[in-house]
């Protein structure tokens, strides 16, 4: 009985063996493909950002040793951040179990096997989404060498007026960083999008802008208005579009430029860049604004040669509850260990990222799996460990030298960009996003008390506050160390004229276009001001110069129509009215002003036309109904009118004035 259970016994695991072998021999056809479909012909294809083709059985099989190397290493697929520290979508991890499998493979001889394999993934080079809504490019094409250093250049890419029009919401975004022919991977490292709402880049740099300003970070003006909508616009060789989640698409408004910040690499043969951007509209205005968060401490950065363990930190205090969406750890060649975690108010600490062993060249962003809600009083931190050795390979020097702060790809930087959902406000109190940019811009004041950003920003919020006397303070503050900033002049003058002081705000604009006269917002400012003080004849100079500049700005065509009626040239109003109406089609002002233009000049067809476009875009406004009525009855026609009076009635039985025309109906 005993050797009959044995055999049976023995008979169980011999079955056991024979499957364990069958699995711990995979092939090609069977277990392999299926690995590598998944995790690598992303870039391992045809035209791809890899050296090579891994889409068939022969390609794997050549290329099966370091297949082998490079996954056992886990050096691919290229995923930066530890297991268990932060759960992000988009994990390019091998399981242990598909690891395993390709070594069994590689051992076993890498077989083909019995059977097909499943079809190869099929990548497009053409548009991911199909045919973007918009195309913009740089304006020529920028030359590569063949040979030398990395290349960090910021490339403008105009959006053009004739196509853009009026705001727009873009819902997703393509980039295709290199000419048509040329294998972008190859030459493009990586590439981040800015928003540049007021053509800066084209001001600071005018010589450089078409043909790449240097740099590996550049700063753009946003414009006066506190605009902190934030999204991580990034590409990387296995990028393809960049679709924005639900109710977060991003606004791009005319005469917006698309500043393309791009790492250029030689690949030993001269080649040429010339960037394209698809855009894809949206006819839904975002719901949700996200708003980007930064710790970092470039000031700490002072790092010795030969220091393998060269630490800096920071931490900020959150001032409302916010969800983390997503994360980008950066610095460059030195970088070691990166570590950010949150420290909730009941002292538990949560993982936001850990890198263990940081590589510039396989940087990117992390967008959370799910969003991580964290209360009003949590701490973000921040810890980057630096290598200033000879034993790190990736050191730029040999042998080492000291490294500091700085822009180029030599110099280091320790940043963590964090994209934020702040919890929405409640009926009656402040935007959110106030708060956590007075604590970030305060936390980078505690660091460097004249930190010039931190500055500007906050007498920027001063100015939405309404505490322009502490805005002034602060202008003040910055004009000392940079007295021919025409942008913070500007801004100076905006404080002194809401505090009521308009005669030194008058200065300020003028000063400010003394140093830029192509600036804008001075212009805008100080004709704004010379209307209100009846200085008319400089206001119509200033504004004419304006919409010729910029014939897409609605507000400045508004102003120089104002400018003209309050100047009796009704003629000369009527066509930046009607630039106006073009360019807020929506709007019902324009076309209530021109009627009362038309009106005014005893042209009542074309009054009664405006009006009637004013109540087809405001039905719901008592008034204009009833200027409608007025109009219709002095054409004749009293059934329309005696309509419109009603309607207006209708809308508000307390106005008077509709009533009365009734009765004289």
């Amino acid at each position: 009985m005993r050797l009959r259970g044995l055999v049976l016994l023995l008979g169980w695991t011999t079955g056991a063996m024979h499957a364990q072998t069958a699995v711990a021999r995979p092939t090609w056809n069977n277990q392999i493909a299926p690995i590598v479909y998944k995790n690598c012909t992303s870039c391992h294809h045809a035209g791809g950002s890899a050296p090579f083709d891994l889409s068939t059985y022969a390609q794997a099989r050549r290329w099966s040793a370091q297949m082998l190397d490079v996954t056992q290493s886990r050096y691919m697929p290229p995923w930066l951040p530890a297991e268990g520290h932060g759960a992000f979508a988009g994990d390019r991890r091998m399981s242990d179990a598909e690891v395993a499998a390709i070594k069994a493979w590689v051992t076993t001889g890498a077989p083909e096997g019995a059977g097909k394999a499943p079809a190869a993934p099929i990548y497009s080079s053409d548009w991911a989404l199909g045919p973007p809504d918009l195309v913009v490019e740089m304006p020529q094409a920028v030359p590569v060498p063949a040979s030398g250093t990395d290349l960090f250049l910021n490339f403008v890419l105009p959006v053009p007026l004739a196509k853009l029009n009026r705001t727009r919401w873009v819902r997703a975004m393509e980039i295709k960083p290199s000419s048509p022919g040329v294998n972008a991977a190859q030459v493009t490292h990586h590439a981040n999008v800015i928003i540049d709402r007021t053509e800066s880049v084209r001001r600071q740099h005018p010589a450089d802008w078409q043909r790449g300003v240097p740099g590996m970070d550049i700063l753009v003006d946003s414009g006066d208005d506190f605009d902190p909508d934030s999204h991580f616009l990034f590409w990387k060789p296995d990028s393809t579009a960049l679709v924005e989640p639900s109710g977060m698409p991003w606004r791009l408004d005319p005469g917006n430029d698309l500043v393309l910040n791009m790492h250029l690499k030689p690949t030993g043969k001269p080649e040429t860049v010339r960037a394209r951007i698809g855009l894809y509209f949206t006819d839904k205005p975002a719901t949700e604004r996200p708003m980007l968060l930064q710790l970092e401490n470039d000031a700490a950065l002072d790092i010795p040669p030969g220091d393998a363990h060269f630490v800096i930190e920071d931490e900020l205090k959150l001032p409302v509850a916010v969800q983390v969406l997503g994360v980008y750890p950066h610095a460059h060649y030195l970088g070691k260990r990166m570590e950010a975690w949150a420290t909730l108010p009941d002292g538990a600490k949560q993982w936001l990222v850990l890198i263990e062993d940081w590589d510039i060249d396989r940087q990117s962003v992390y967008r959370l799996a799910q969003p991580l809600d964290l209360p009003a009083g949590t701490v973000l931190h921040m810890r980057y460990t630096y290598d200033n050795s000879a034993a790190n390979l990736r050191n730029p020097h040999d042998p080492p030298v000291r490294v500091k702060a700085g822009n180029r790809s030599e110099d280091e930087m320790g940043h963590l960009w964090l994209q934020v959902l702040p919890a929405p406000a409640k009926p009656g109190e402040a935007d959110p996003r106030l708060a956590l940019e007075r604590a970030w811009m305060e936390n980078r004041l505690r660091k460097s008390p004249e930190d010039q950003i931190a500055l500007y920003n906050l007498a920027a919020l001063a100015t939405a506050e309404g505490d322009n006397a502490q805005a002034e303070t602060l202008y003040r503050r910055l004009l000392a160390h940079n007295p021919k900033d025409a942008r913070t002049v500007t801004s100076l003058g905006a404080a002194l004229a809401a505090e009521g002081n308009w005669q030194s705000a008058q200065q300020q604009f003028r000063a400010a276009l003394a140093l830029d006269p192509s600036y804008s917002d001075a212009a805008f400012d100080l004709a704004s001001i010379d209307m209100r003080h009846e200085n008319l004849a400089e206001a119509e100079q200033l504004l004419t110069q304006l919409t010729a500049a910029h014939p897409q700005d609605a507000a400045s065509q508004r102003l120089l129509a104002m400018a003209y009626a309050s100047d009796g040239l009704l003629g000369e109003a009527l066509i930046p009215l009607h630039s106006w109406g073009q360019l807020a089609p929506a709007d019902p002002e324009p076309h209530r002003a021109l009627a009362q233009v038309y009106g005014q000049m005893g042209q009542a067809t074309e009054a009664l036309h405006e009006q009637r476009a004013v109540v087809a875009l405001s039905t719901s406004n008592a008034s204009d109904w009833n200027d409608l009525g007025v109009m219709e009855a002095r054409a004749g026609n009293k059934l329309a009118a005696k309509k419109d009076f009603e309607r207006a009635l209708e809308l508000d039985p307390t106005l008077s004035a509709a009533r009365a025309n009734l009765s004289k109906l």
